[in-house]
């Protein structure tokens, strides 16, 4: 457990002046739904290109909004020429899309893959751990919670943008576990009684509404799984004994709780950005929006 969480808590107008590296504003492509991002959502995305995206690195490239505008605004460095010889891997077919239109060279993932930094959106972070909930909304496309957690889990510094809301102590909510299609109602069955009265287990449609069984057009990941979304009824008191149980359980092929240490996390709030670690420290850091100006 984190005796102390460090915060590199710093506000910023709502005005926001290019950064050093940059000459000009960050642009925003409509096509990408971007075009509705609040200027601390921007602010992140670039304080995390700047902060920690050096030349010569390998970048794994995060989906969501968040991480559409960092990957154009890391696009936008390289072609203003403040960075070079970066390599992106992107982890979903939108964020391969985004970075393409962003001139931003990329690699596919292998498993031997070695990453110098990643960032992402993710759904839900745990306060303290950061242990991480992806893969909430509807996949799109050829989009894989594997593949997606195993390039953040390969890069040797990882940063996740997210909003105050998504940062809590007591979480909520569901967690998508990808099952095998085959005998799959015995899986959820299993997973339903170790949580039962604490939580609903529901199989994720590719149509239609959602519902315990799925429909008749149940999702098929493009590695051939299905998912079910386990619906927590209770709080959840730790992620990483969810995760644990999870592993547990026959016919349970992954899911999307995402466990990194270190890691790191930039939050947006009403005051301003604050970063946080999963590093045990006593330092604090203090910085105000005269830094940005």
């Amino acid at each position: 457990m984190v005796s102390a969480i460090p915060r590199l808590h710093f506000t910023l107008p709502l005005s926001l002046k290019p950064t050093k590296r940059s000459r000009n504003s960050l642009p925003i492509s409509p096509s990408c739904s971007l075009s509705d991002a609040s200027p601390l959502l921007r602010a992140a995305a670039r304080h995390t290109v700047d902060a920690f995206v050096r030349s010569g690195m390998v970048i794994g490239l995060g989906s969501g909004q968040a991480s559409g505008i960092a990957i154009q605004y890391l696009g936008q460095q390289l072609r203003d020429g403040y960075l070079k010889d970066i390599i992106g891997v992107p982890t979903s077919v939108v964020s391969a899309s985004v970075a393409a239109k962003s001139g931003i060279p990329l690699v596919d993932y292998q498993d031997s893959s070695q990453l110098d930094f990643a960032f992402d959106d993710v759904d839900i972070i745990e306060e303290g751990t950061l242990i991480a909930v992806i893969g909430r909304q509807r996949l799109q496309g050829e989009e894989s919670i594997i593949q997606e957690k195993s390039i953040l889990n390969a890069a040797d510094q990882l940063m996740f943008m997210v909003s105050e809301n998504q940062y809590k102590g007591v979480l909520d909510g569901s967690i998508p576990v990808l099952i095998q299609s085959l005998n799959w109602m015995k899986t959820a069955e299993e997973i339903e009684d170790f949580y039962l009265g604490d939580a609903e287990v529901w199989r994720r449609p590719s149509i239609g509404q959602a519902g315990p069984l799925g429909g008749d057009f149940p999702v098929v990941t493009r590695e051939g799984h299905n998912i079910l979304d386990v619906i927590f009824t209770s709080p959840i008191k730790s992620l990483a004994e969810v995760a644990e149980s999870l592993n547990k359980i026959e016919g349970v092929v992954d899911h999307g709780v995402i466990s990194k240490y270190p890691c790191r996390a930039v939050i947006t709030s009403e005051s301003g950005l604050y970063i946080v670690d999963n590093i045990p420290t006593k330092t604090t850091w203090v910085f105000n929006h005269t830094s940005w100006q």
